[in-house]
C-alpha cells in the first residue's frame, strides 16, 4: 500500500480511535477488578483514560503492530492488557467473569454513542451516505467536506473498530474475554477446574486460531443488522 499524505491523515485518525478505544477497554477491566476487590490493576496505573500506562504494559500491541497493520493493510489491529489476581479469581470466579465482561462492554458504548453522533450528523445534514464506496472509516462522508470529513471518518472508525472489538473478545476461546465470561454461569467449583484448565499456553495459542477463523462469518450478519440499524429510515 502506498502510504500518500491522505493515508497518513487517515492514519493518524485510525490510530487515534484505536488507542482511545484499547485504552477504555483495558481501563474498564482495571476499574471493575478494583471495584470488585482485586486492586492490581490499580497499582499497575492502569485505571486510567491516560493511555500511557497501557503502552508501556503492551508497546508490541499498542504501537509496533496497529501501525504495521495499517501500513500492510489499511486497517489496525493490536491488543492491550491488565494485570489480575489469579488467586482472586479462582476465589472470585463471578466476579472475575464480571471484570471480563466490564472491557466488551466499554466498546460497546462507543459503537452506541459513536452511532448516536453518525445518526444526529445525518438527521442535520452534516454528514451523508458515501456514493461511491463504504469501508470501515467511511461510513459517512461530510456533506460539505473540509474539516468534517476527519470527523466523520473518526466517528466511522469507532463505530466499526469497537463493534469488531465487542465481538472479537466475547468469543469464548482463550484468552479473550468470553472464556472468562462464561464463568458468570458456572458454578464455583466447575470455574476453578475450568480456570487451571484455561492456564495451559497452548489452549491459547489454540483459541486465538480458532476465534479468527470463526470471526468473519460470525461478525458479517452482526455487522449487517448493525448497519441496518444505523441507516434505518435514511434515504441513498
Amino acid at each position: 500500500m502506498s502510504l500518500t499524505p491522505d493515508l497518513l491523515a487517515l492514519g493518524a485518525i485510525w490510530y487515534v480511535a484505536f488507542l482511545f478505544s484499547t485504552t477504555l477497554h483495558e481501563a474498564a477491566h482495571a476499574f471493575a477488578s478494583f471495584r470488585l476487590g482485586d486492586p492490581t490493576a490499580y497499582h499497575g496505573g492502569q485505571v486510567s483514560l491516560n493511555p500511557l500506562p497501557h503502552v508501556r504494559r503492551e508497546p508490541l500491541g499498542m504501537v509496533a503492530v496497529p501501525l504495521i497493520s495499517y501500513a500492510l493493510g489499511g486497517w489496525m489491529f493490536g491488543w492491550a492488557s491488565a494485570p489480575y489476581d489469579p488467586e482472586w479469581s479462582m476465589r472470585h470466579p463471578r466476579r472475575s467473569g464480571l471484570m471480563a465482561l466490564a472491557g466488551p462492554l466499554a466498546n460497546l458504548s462507543l459503537v452506541l454513542v459513536s452511532g448516536v453522533v453518525i445518526r444526529l450528523g445525518l438527521g442535520l445534514g452534516w454528514f451523508g451516505l458515501p456514493t461511491d464506496s463504504f469501508g470501515l472509516d467511511r461510513l459517512v462522508t461530510a456533506s460539505g467536506g473540509g474539516p468534517m470529513e476527519g470527523l466523520a471518518a473518526l466517528l466511522s472508525v469507532l463505530f466499526s473498530l469497537n463493534l469488531i472489538l465487542f465481538v472479537f473478545n466475547l468469543l469464548p476461546f482463550p484468552p479473550l474475554d468470553g472464556s472468562t465470561v462464561i464463568q458468570l454461569v458456572l458454578s464455583d467449583s466447575f470455574s476453578r477446574k475450568y480456570q487451571e484448565m484455561m492456564r495451559q499456553p497452548m489452549l491459547a495459542l489454540a483459541g486465538i486460531l480458532v476465534a479468527w477463523k470463526l470471526f468473519g462469518p460470525i461478525f458479517r450478519p452482526i455487522l449487517s443488522t448493525a448497519m441496518g440499524l444505523l441507516y434505518a429510515g435514511i434515504g441513498t
